[in-house]
């Protein structure tokens, strides 16, 4: 920086000349040196339960509206576990919501990973659930085929926006019916 240059920056800005001077500045630097480094970046697992704008969800056999803290309605799951008898009469997923900016749907969409008799190809339930932005919380309701579970293992894709696709997918919730005794 020149000594004019200096001199004008101390005058506009009324500070001493001392001031004015040159910053140690690092010359020519390599663009890689000011990118994030991929070793050091974690790949988003869309395989596991999501996460991003969920504060949380779980699979329960139902669920409680309670009045929240802003006084708002706010679900609760009722009996949370990952593992259901056959008859079942529904499986649910209670989440919570971080802030959103925007109206939203969260679908649900249940395929049998391993259930016997089952391709794990076929959509056995599904459900959505519309997010307006007062919302922080909801659920989805998954009903059995046929009135009564198949026993095995099931897979839940969630997805968020306003429709479902290939871009949509934020994460995957597991369940098991087990037979009963």
């Amino acid at each position: 920086m020149t000594a004019l240059c200096r001199l004008l920056i101390a005058l506009l800005l009324g500070v001493p000349l001392a001031w004015a001077e040159d910053l140690p500045l690092t010359r020519n630097l390599p663009v890689p040196d000011f990118q994030n480094n991929q070793q050091d970046a974690k790949p988003y697992d869309f395989d596991a339960p999501p996460g991003g704008m969920f504060r949380s969800i779980t699979m329960a056999e139902g669920f409680e509206e309670e009045m929240g803290f802003r006084r708002t309605h706010e679900i609760v799951p009722v009996r949370p576990t990952e593992q259901f008898p056959p008859e079942t009469p529904a499986v649910f997923i209670v989440f919570h919501l971080h802030q959103h900016y925007q109206a939203f749907q969260v679908f649900g969409r249940c395929f049998p990973e391993n259930a016997p008799g089952l391709s794990p190809d076929t959509l056995v339930s599904q459900d959505a659930m519309y997010m307006a932005l007062e919302d922080e919380s909801g659920y989805l309701k998954l009903f059995p085929p046929q009135d009564r579970w198949t026993p095995g293992r099931y897979k839940v894709e969630i997805h968020a926006g306003e429709e479902v696709n290939e871009m949509s997918l934020v994460g995957t919730m597991r369940f098991t019916i087990v037979a009963g005794k």
